[in-house]
């Protein structure tokens, strides 16, 4: 008989949790997965899949008006919010469908309801104790609520997917990446939006000239910011919310949607009763193979607010099951990750910006710059202009970080990434013959 219901046990079954899961199921480990909600975590059920679906829709309110420079005329053209909420939630449950068939398939056992760690061996999933060799958490994040009078007036990304209807006004506390995504989607869509930030800087850590770029156009799209603000509390109206500051001015809105980070999804686990430690941060600390303080509990992605990125997540589960069971020890490495903000107009960027490089890691830095207007928001008569920024260590030419702003900015991005990571010199961009016409060339083509 064996010693442990099952050789791995799992608590959350988003992106990290469903590789490790699959990988060490692989392996012939026997794998149970606990979930309390959706099988899918934060990105396919109410995260990055369902909001770059909204993106999607919200760009056809600029493209159906440029198509007329174009030659098209569209007439009669409106726009109906249940259609594109309902379809996205059918797509969402369409995926949540075939992550449930990929654990299934690989002879995974999933455990409906919350789960509790008992001892570091136990855990308690809805009132049941199973035992496991080796216990991995992967909870993932929450949205981040602040606690000021009627916070629980507002939204957050979570409900955002399902409004009933589509709010003639919205404000949106924060200036990251959420803020700034949700912003041009619902302005697009045809909310008056406002943005609350208590600084005067959006995107803070991205790269200043980018952040500044978005701030610029955004402002002229007809978004509006109020910065170097602090929210005193939140009043409850017959037809919508009041918004009090501390400087005593207020405004009203019909939705608040509180976008101001994510914190680890921590409650509930019974970490403090088995022992594990949490970083300075409140996250839980792991060592360089996801092991937390306790030898037999590991845990990857966002709960322990390394880099809260999906494919991180993946790549920390897929690695921690090679490691433990397939006998392939694998770290991941953190350096060169690509990231993108799909705002309005989007951004990409992957290494280092200039001020890192020449504050944090002393490199005599040159900067190549592109500026320009790509060629569709010609024809189509918009003033908005695309930047890309190369960030090169003058001692080895090495690209160490590239940036940019502009139509398919993230598409493009992915793709530079690669040759960031494999460490290529700014003189192997500029022998790269540019693909013309396209907005990409402009990376090979920066003297």
């Amino acid at each position: 008989m064996a010693e442990f219901d099952f050789d791995l046990l799992v608590i959350g079954a988003g992106s990290g949790g469903v590789r490790a899961s699959r990988i060490a199921a692989g392996h012939g480990a026997r794998v149970a997965v606990a979930e309390e909600y959706r099988v899918g975590g934060t990105c396919v059920i109410r995260g990055c899949v369902p909001k770059k679906l909204l993106v999607y829709g919200a760009h056809f309110a600029e493209d159906l008006e440029d198509a007329r420079r174009f030659g098209w005329t569209i007439e009669g053209k409106r726009f109906d919010w249940a259609t594109l909420r309902d379809n996205v939630a059918a797509e969402v449950d369409r995926l949540n469908g075939l992550y449930q068939n990929t654990l299934d398939n690989n002879r995974v056992t999933t455990l409906l309801g919350h789960a509790r760690l008992i001892d570091a061996h136990t855990v308690d999933v809805a009132g049941k104790q199973h035992t496991a060799k080796t216990i991995l958490i992967a909870t993932g994040a929450r949205p981040f609520v602040p606690d000021l009078p009627g916070a629980e007036h507002g939204i957050t990304s979570n409900e955002v997917f399902h409004l009933p209807e589509l709010p003639r006004r919205m404000v949106i506390a924060g200036a990251g990446y959420i803020a700034t995504e949700f912003a041009g989607v619902f302005h697009e869509l045809g909310s008056d939006v406002t943005v609350i930030n208590r600084s005067d800087t959006i995107l803070r850590g991205w790269e200043p000239a980018l952040a500044d770029r978005l701030l610029q156009i955004s402002l002229a799209k007809g978004i509006n910011f109020k910065l170097n603000c602090r929210l005193e509390r939140v009043e409850k109206l017959e037809g919508g919310l009041k918004l009090h500051f501390t400087d005593g001015k207020s405004i009203e809105t019909d939705v608040l949607l509180w976008a101001l980070g994510r914190v680890p999804n921590l409650d509930g686990l019974g970490l403090e009763d088995v022992g594990v430690a949490l970083n300075e941060k409140g996250a839980i600390a792991v060592d360089a193979e996801n092991r937390t303080s306790v030898p037999s509990i590991f845990a990857v992605g966002d709960v322990t607010d390394k880099v809260q990125l999906t494919p991180v997540a993946i790549r920390e589960g897929h690695a921690f099951a090679d490691s433990q069971f397939g006998n392939t020890p694998r770290r991941v490495d953190y350096s060169a990750i690509p990231s993108a903000v799909f705002s309005n107009p989007p951004l990409g960027s992957v290494g280092m910006t200039e001020a890192e490089a020449r504050s944090v890691h002393g490199h005599q830095v040159r900067v190549f710059t592109s500026d320009f207007r790509p060629m569709k928001n010609v024809l189509a008569g918009r003033n908005e202009r695309a930047l890309y920024k190369l960030v090169v260590d003058g001692s080895t030419d090495r690209v160490v970080g590239a940036h940019m702003i502009g139509p398919d900015a993230p598409e493009i991005l992915q793709a530079v990434a690669i040759a960031v990571k494999a460490g290529l010199t700014k003189a192997q961009f500029d022998d790269t013959m540019a693909l013309h016409p396209t907005m990409s060339e402009e990376l090979v083509l920066m003297r």
